[in-house]
């Protein structure tokens, strides 16, 4: 048995008289009751955004029925807050940018002070005099040889041909990078050595400050080791932490092997430290982004 009559039809035979209301489930998908589960609102008002108020637009802008293709601009990555956790995150140069200024002054304030004369040189000649020909001979002078340039140079050159050979995004400017600070070691540490004319610990003859054996050490094995761990896909920590030991372990052989004093050696990581800085960031900051596609994407249906 029907719960709701067939309308009625009145004597002129031209108006239908309205359904009666059924009761139960069908009465509470009534427009605006409780728990019906219509869009609009329990006290009769209209909703903010209404589904049936929505009118369909191009594919990935506001307005169009789900799903949406695409995203408004407000809510991609590089825009408003979302930008300052995507670009600035993965770019990371604020962060590079208070490290170069903090190893810049470091090393500003290392200089002045051998130049100088000041306390910190006289401390670290006491200091360079009890260290030298501490250790075996041999090892120390193995270490001493790691900041060579003919055992350095080869490490870079060899890193930077894996990482064009294998290419991918922004290959070819992280190589270039890399040699680029190595180039720019001579041009900064060989004036330095000229103005500073500092003397060695066993010897008298001058142009011991910064170190260019440690300079070319660390510039060479952590560009290598960036290298590296920007095309693993496994263990990508192993590049970093093998350069970080064979540059310690160089400046320790210059030490000890009586080669430099250890403000020398320090100065040099100093200096070293912005340009590796500025050689892996500069790249990832300046390279131009992916071109998005204008081919509007066909809505769903």
């Amino acid at each position: 048995m029907r719960e709701t009559p067939r309308s009625q039809e009145t004597a002129g035979g031209s108006r239908s008289e309205p359904s009666l209301p059924r009761p139960g489930r069908a009465f509470a998908h009534a427009a605006g009751a409780f728990g019906s589960g219509t869009p609009h609102r329990s006290d009769g008002r209209s909703p903010h955004t209404p589904r049936g108020a929505r009118q369909p637009g191009p594919g990935g802008c506001p307005g169009t029925t789900p799903p949406v293709p695409g995203q408004p601009p407000f809510l991609s990555r590089n825009s408003g807050k979302s930008g300052r956790s995507g670009n600035f995150r993965n770019s990371g140069f604020p962060g590079p940018l208070a490290l170069c200024g903090l190893f810049g002054l470091l090393f500003a304030l290392i200089t002045w002070q051998v130049a100088a004369a000041g306390p910190l040189r006289r401390a670290d000649e006491r200091t360079g005099r009890a260290l030298v020909g501490h250790g075996p001979a041999p090892l120390t002078e193995f270490l001493a040889d790691l900041g060579n340039t003919a055992v350095a140079l080869p490490v870079l050159a060899a890193a930077v041909v894996w990482a064009l050979w294998r290419g991918g995004r922004g290959a070819l400017a992280r190589a270039t990078a890399a040699v680029l600070a190595m180039a720019a070691v001579p041009v900064l540490v060989v004036p330095l050595k000229s103005w500073i004319a500092r003397p060695g610990p066993l010897t008298q003859d001058t142009g011991y400050y910064p170190s260019g054996h440690t300079a070319t050490a660390a510039v060479a094995y952590c560009g290598a080791a960036l290298l590296l761990r920007a095309h693993a896909r496994r263990h990508r920590w192993w590049p970093p932490a093998l350069a970080l030991v064979l540059t310690l372990a160089t400046g320790a052989g210059l030490v000890l092997r009586g080669y430099h004093w250890p403000l020398d050696v320090l100065g040099s990581w100093c200096l070293c430290l912005v340009l590796l800085l500025l050689g892996h960031r500069l790249p990832a900051r300046y390279a131009r982004p992916p071109r998005a596609s204008r081919t509007p994407a066909a809505p769903d249906r």
